[in-house]
């Protein structure tokens, strides 16, 4: 992956983050202490953090995503006595230097294996958010000796449809996931969010710069990654535990499609978050992290 579009998932992300945090509820429990380091796996290198100690919880970003999105996330898992650790998935934020064949879903798989056996972690909690979920029902379904639990921290690539306002975008030639022009943005910011942040004009303007110069890569991974939109549904369920947490308002993949994965992972939890859209990490990571480690106290 080039190093402008590594900067710009890295910027977009940092910009988010301080935007939606700052309204975010504080997190549980004792200050969080985020260590971050680096892994030679295959072709690369992954970054990661790590936070807290207890029974590992691996936790898995989406599209054009990074790790930094679990901040709150892991702060609160790590309080509760567990311990986080976020990858950046090959290829993405500073997880560089795979070639674009690492961008399938099975190798992303693979590389992440051989990442958690080179920590040493042979039992783990496995949760993701949109593509992440995606990558997290099949890691669970291929090393199910592994993997404890499955959980869903958001609609996850693969079980429906893109939402509606999608679809409608891509129908007039305008992915929305890659903006090159203002509106775009604002598009993909109301699709990811129930309430968007507000995005300085200035930082708009620098964002849209480096996605129109990263266009052709970005392109490149959404060909690959979109060929996995029937994943979950056209796959075995993995038998475990399985926590399912869908925002309300999401308008990426639409609610209605939540209890198709329901009835996918039967014996599962599952919660409708109000007032929540696609990155419930990032909009509710109080709620979601309750949620979470009630569930994960269960096991």
């Amino acid at each position: 992956m080039n190093k402008l579009f590594a900067t710009l998932i890295r910027s977009l992300t940092i910009i988010l983050l301080a935007l939606v945090t700052t309204r975010a509820e504080p997190f549980l429990g004792a200050p969080c202490v985020i260590e971050v380091e680096s892994k030679q796996v295959g072709k690369g290198s992954i970054e990661y953090m790590k936070a807290g100690s207890g029974m590992p919880v691996v936790l898995l970003h989406g599209l054009f995503a990074q790790k930094e999105q679990w901040s709150e996330v892991a702060c609160e898992l790590s309080s509760a006595g567990f311990m986080v650790i976020s990858p950046d998935l090959p290829g993405y934020g500073k997880s560089i230097d795979f070639p674009d064949e690492d961008y399938r879903l099975e190798n992303q798989v693979a590389l992440l294996h051989r990442f958690t056996n080179s920590l040493g972690l042979y039992e783990i909690h496995i949760a993701g958010s949109s593509m992440g979920g995606a990558i997290a029902s099949m890691y669970a379904n291929q090393y199910p000796d592994q993997a404890l639990t499955l959980a869903f921290i958001g609609a996850p690539l693969g079980i429906g449809p893109w939402g509606t306002r999608v679809q409608e975008a891509l129908a007039q030639g305008i992915n929305p996931f890659i903006p090159i022009n203002m509106d775009q943005f604002n598009l993909e910011m109301e699709l990811l969010f129930y309430e968007p942040p507000l995005v300085p004009e200035a930082i708009k303007d620098q964002l849209l710069s480096d996605y129109r110069g990263s266009n052709r890569h970005y392109q490149q991974v959404w060909d690959i990654v979109n060929l996995y939109t029937s994943q979950i549904s056209n796959s075995s369920p993995a038998r475990i535990p399985t926590l399912i947490l869908w925002g309300k308002q999401d308008q990426i993949f639409s609610v209605s499609d939540s209890g198709a994965l329901q009835l996918k992972y039967l014996g599962n939890q599952h919660y409708i978050v109000p007032k929540a859209a696609h990155l419930l990490m990032l909009e509710k990571p109080k709620e979601v992290s309750q949620k979470y480690i009630e569930f994960l106290r269960q096991r």
